[in-house]
Formats: C-alpha cells, structure tokens, sequence
C-alpha cells in the first residue's frame, strides 16, 4: 500500500549537509553556539539538496473533521465548533490566519469530514470522505478504505502545494474530539498509560478529563488495534483529519519538502506515516511542545527533537507557524552571517574550533 510515494522518499543529501556544517563552523560566532539553528539549518540542506537554502515558499495546510466519540460527553465544546472554526479561518478571522500572513505562508484549509453541514468556501477544499468518524468507543471511527481514501488525498494535497513551488510545509488540524482519537494512537506505541498520556489540564474538569480516559480505554479495548499494521492503528482509533495528515506528510517528504508539525494531531499523524515509512523522520521538525504529555511522548518515541515552550493548544497550525519562524531564522544565520574569512577576524587558535575554522571560507 502507498508503495509507490515511499519510493520516492529519499535519504537526506549528505554532500550538501556536509557543506552546510562548513559553512556554519565557519560563521563568526563560537563553534556549535547556535545549536539547534545549526541543526536545523543542515537538516533542511539535506532535504533540498543544497548547502544553502534559501527563500523557501511555505504553505500551512489546515485539515478539519469531526469524531464520532464525541457522542460520550468527552468534549466541553459541541461538535458545531469544528464547522464554526473552520468557517472563521475561511472568512480570515481566525488566528492560524492572521500568523500565516506573519511569514508569508499560503493557507490551505481542508474538509475532510466536518458533520456540519458547511457553507461553500473558494478557500476550502471540499474532501470529505464522510461527516465524521464513528464513535471509537463502540466500533472501528472508519474503514479501511476510508482510511486510504484519507490518506490519498492527503498526499495530493502536499504534492499540489509542491507543485505550486511550497517547499515547507506546516500542518494543522480541527476537529473536536481529536484530542481523544490522538492520544489513542499514540497510547498503542507507548509504554505508558492513558491517564498518564491525557495528564491533566486546568480547563479540563476532573470529572471530563476521567471520562476521556475512561472512553478511550474502552476504545482501545473494543477495537483491539494491531500496532503492527499502522493502518489498522489509524482507521479504528483516528480521524479522517488525521489520515488526511498522515498522507500529507508521505506526500511531502516523497517530494522533498519539509514538513513542520503543530498539535497533538499533527504528532499522530507523524507517528503512523513513520511506522508506515520509517525514513519520513528525517524530513519532520516539530515546532513547540504541545501541553499534553502524549506530544512529548510521540516525540520522545519518534525521536524528533521539540523546540518551543510556549504552552499553546490550538492545534490549528499556529504552532506550525512558530516553528517555521525558527527555520527562517535558522536560513537567516545561514545565508546572512559572515565568515571569518569574509570578516577578517580571527579564528579560534586552539580547542575544537581550531580544528574546523579557517579563513578559506568564504562567499
């Protein structure tokens, strides 16, 4: 399955990482200083294929459904909220629009299965598979052939943004109830519990935060995943905004694109296209860390280093946002700082940094 767009994923260019991290030592500031701009800068060398890149066109790709377990009273919010969310990024109220145009990024917004009935939108892609997922607690949220359907249009989605010249591509999800569905899928490849996975939030009543984990544990008991078939994962526990992500995210890294996560969504989405293709790691950054103990954990499992402590939980790509702030910045150090040979200034004489630095390098 999707064996097609995982042969097209391919291992990081080592060549232009090499010459990035040249570069970079050779910048006028102390050897590994700015370490995770250093990281981050060669990392996305890698995926382009050039020393250094610069000037790349992003895209936030925004994708919206409803989950059937809202049914069981585990959301504070009825599930109208996900049209009315998704209705206020259309008209340009919206937050994830407003951070958008604050790095020059397009805004992809996507329905792939809001229960609401919604208006029609030139900015919204109408995708739905079905309005919503069945409820988790007491049957699979769709079918398998739901599930591919998502992802197929997930990973046309990304390569319709690459197309378009996109070669960042930051993700978002709305969906009420996605929390649950999230924090499911990664329980399946966690060693911890569900309580331990929704810890606790100071908007969330006791009394709710007991029904989520009592809801999902049920869940998982009644659908039996198998964590050996991430797909099976996906289509018992997840949501078709979900799956669309999962597709986007193969898509992206199938055309070289770089791919910055957001919410809990987004991290499960992450979760499942790495266990469906282990290589799509090096193509992710994450942005923030998420407040819920399971985004840490999802990252901890994936091994992708978080960046930001900034308490959000919007989800919607604002996250996303921030994290590509840090790319810019990261590109800026690259492109824009001098080198000791450009400056004329000395060179560390002894120490790690006399090692790499010289003043052959230069523009």
């Amino acid at each position: 399955m999707f064996d097609n767009i995982i042969s097209l994923i391919k291992p990081l260019d080592t060549k232009a990482m090499e010459k990035c991290q040249i570069r970079i030592d050779n910048l006028t500031k102390p050897l590994g200083s700015l370490h995770s701009f250093e990281h981050i800068a060669c990392q996305m060398a890698g995926i382009t294929g050039y020393h250094r890149p610069k000037d790349l066109q992003k895209s936030i790709i925004v994708m919206a459904a409803d989950h059937g377990i809202v049914a069981e009273g585990i959301s504070m919010d009825p599930q109208s909220v996900t049209a009315e969310r998704m209705i206020d990024c259309c008209q340009g109220r919206a937050t994830i629009h407003v951070l958008a145009e604050h790095i020059a990024a397009n805004l992809t917004l996507v329905d792939m299965g809001i229960a609401t009935k919604m208006p029609s939108f030139a900015q919204m892609h109408n995708m739905r598979i079905a309005s919503g997922t069945k409820n988790i607690a007491q049957e699979a949220a769709m079918t398998r052939e739901q599930g591919r359907r998502a992802i197929t249009v997930g990973s046309q989605i990304a390569q319709r943004e690459i197309e378009k010249g996109c070669r960042i591509l930051g993700l978002g999800a709305i969906g009420i109830g996605g929390d649950v569905s999230s924090v499911g899928i990664i329980s399946c490849y966690s060693a911890k519990k569900v309580a331990e996975l929704f810890g606790s939030d100071a908007k969330i009543v006791d009394e709710l935060l007991n029904k989520k984990i009592t809801v999902l544990e049920r869940a998982l008991k009644v659908n039996q995943p198998d964590t050996e078939d991430p797909i099976d994962v996906l289509c018992k526990i997840g949501g078709f905004e979900i799956a669309g992500l999962v597709g986007v995210i193969l898509g992206a890294a199938a055309g070289g694109a770089v791919i910055v996560l957001d919410g809990l969504a987004t991290v499960a989405a992450a979760l499942i296209a790495m266990k469906i293709a282990p290589q799509v790691k090096d193509y992710l950054i994450a942005s923030h860390f998420a407040v819920e103990p399971a985004y840490s954990e999802a990252l901890d499992i994936m091994k992708v280093p978080g960046y930001l402590h900034l308490d959000m939980h919007l989800g919607d790509g604002t996250g996303a946002i921030f994290g590509i702030s840090l790319l810019n910045a990261s590109l800026h150090m690259l492109n824009d700082m001098k080198t000791f040979g450009d400056a004329a200034v000395a060179v560390a004489q002894d120490g790690p940094g006399a090692l790499k630095q010289s003043h052959d390098i230069k523009e």
